[in-house]
């Protein structure tokens, strides 16, 4: 099972932006106790609040509230929002003798988010009648409040590597593997080297640049601590498969969809990730495709055209 990586979770924030920004909070149903965690004793409180941005650092959702905090959200494994409309909302809004969580409804939208509302861990009621449902059937996923001046150091977010898509460079990266024996596949997966790549798009961009996911992350790097040719193609070659996969939405994984229920299609473009025995795509190799395991995770590669 892969986890949803950096494309999934910026499908999930522009649709999450439109559909919640600028909007008030009226209740939240809390249908258990936690997921990965605990949920935050004070999570109810968010009611009365209204989001005024939602931004994402590396795989984690940041939701900034009118009040001077920021509720957090990961989707671990399989955590999906769905957004209803008003209209939608009430269509469903039938009396449920059932209850949970001290009286809380159970979740009316199984049939549109799944696994007949038993997994619908979280409602977001707004004013205007719309709703926003989290959906978690591994409960993987993860929920905290803090104020955004403790964002800085916050036990998740402090010790984050840079964004790929920042002043992300070549230069920055070889300084990170100069002294670093681990497989460069290895360490782009490191979320303190740099954020969000995971092992789908590892495996992309590795083969597009060439590089073979077990090399030592260091020979990427001249010994004056300057980024070798293939080093500076690597970077290019993340930003450019991780572009493209949020253009597309997303990768089809098994359970990860967008806010509106659809899956992305880039996984439809992949020219190594699950492609073992099959042929190397790119033009003139005549290779095959091969899988290994570094670190627990399926690696794909061709080894032909992969150095």
């Amino acid at each position: 099972m892969n986890l949803p990586e950096l494309p999934e979770v910026e499908t999930v924030r522009q649709g999450l932006i439109q559909g919640l920004q600028g909007k008030t909070i009226r209740d939240v149903l809390i249908r258990r106790e936690g997921l990965r965690f605990p949920f935050p004793d004070d999570l109810p409180t968010v009611a009365g609040t209204t989001v005024l941005d939602i931004r994402r650092r590396a795989k984690y959702l940041l939701i900034d509230l009118d009040d001077g905090r920021v509720l957090l959200s990961h989707l671990g494994m399989s955590g999906r929002y769905t957004l209803f409309s008003s209209e939608e909302a009430d269509a469903v809004a039938v009396p449920l003798l059932q209850t949970v969580n001290g009286g809380v409804p159970v979740s009316a939208f199984g049939s549109q988010t799944g696994y007949d509302g038993k997994h619908d861990h979280l409602e977001f009621v707004f004013t205007d009648g719309t709703r926003a449902v989290y959906t978690d059937p591994r409960r993987f996923g993860v929920i905290d409040l803090f104020p955004r001046i403790e964002e800085p150091v916050h036990a998740l977010l402090e010790r984050l590597g840079p964004e790929p898509f920042e002043q992300w460079s070549a230069k920055d990266l070889a300084a990170r593997l100069q002294h670093r024996k681990t497989a460069i596949k290895i360490a782009l997966l490191n979320q303190h080297i740099v954020v969000g790549v995971g092992n789908i798009y590892a495996c992309e961009a590795l083969h597009r640049s060439g590089l073979s996911p077990r090399r030592e992350a260091r020979t990427l790097v001249r010994k004056n601590g300057t980024p070798t040719k293939r080093l500076e193609q690597l970077v290019n070659e993340v930003k450019q498969v991780l572009d493209e996969a949020i253009a597309a939405g997303g990768s089809t994984l098994n359970d990860f969809a967008s806010v509106d229920g659809t899956l992305g299609y880039f996984a439809h473009r992949f020219t190594v990730y699950g492609r073992e025995d099959e042929p190397c795509l790119k033009d003139g190799c005549g290779g095959t495709v091969e899988r290994i395991t570094q670190s627990n995770r399926s690696t794909f590669l061709c080894p032909r055209c992969q150095r």
